[in-house]
């Protein structure tokens, strides 16, 4: 599935998809760019695909400055493995703070196993309270399974859109 918005700025597409390869014969990827960039590798402001590298990046392995997915790398890092000044995820290793099972930070870490000046105290704690990007995070991993399914829908629409054709 491919489509490229005809409205463009700076040289870049507003909108572009690319999921999968352009024909059958092909065994490519889809590489999406644009502004909002949808693909098996996307690279955007907003970039959502397997790879997804940009402003605000959600994918398998994801790096923005805002990142959200299995491996996330950016200035806030939400996944799995998150690496970032600010990380949240099951491994999270962070410049400032981490919160996660495994936490390492220089600051402020929270976890089951924690590393920081400040590690798994009041003081962490209070931070990791009034924080908008841990709030924001405990908000997205109590709503993660509904949330989940807006990734699926691409994947979902474009299955059928192939099961339509044959």
């Amino acid at each position: 599935m491919h489509y490229t918005s005809r409205m463009t700025l700076l040289g870049w597409p507003l909108v572009h998809l690319a999921i999968g390869p352009r024909s059958p014969d092909e065994m490519s990827r889809g590489i999406a760019r644009g502004w909002i960039a949808l693909g098996d590798v996307a690279n955007g402001a907003i970039a959502i695909g397997g790879v997804a590298v940009g402003g605000v990046a959600i994918g398998g392995l994801s790096a923005g400055v805002l990142s959200l997915g299995g491996l996330a790398l950016g200035v806030c890092a939400l996944g799995g493995g998150a690496v970032g000044v600010l990380a949240c995820g099951g491994a999270a290793i962070a410049l400032h703070a981490a919160l996660g099972g495994f936490a390492i930070a220089t600051q402020y870490a929270i976890g089951g196993a924690a590393i920081a000046d400040r590690a798994n105290d009041e003081v962490a704690l209070a931070f990791f309270q009034q924080s908008a990007f841990f709030s924001a995070a405990n908000w997205l991993i109590l709503h993660s399974r509904w949330l989940s399914l807006l990734v699926l829908l691409p994947i979902l629409g474009s299955a059928f859109q192939r099961f339509k054709k044959h």
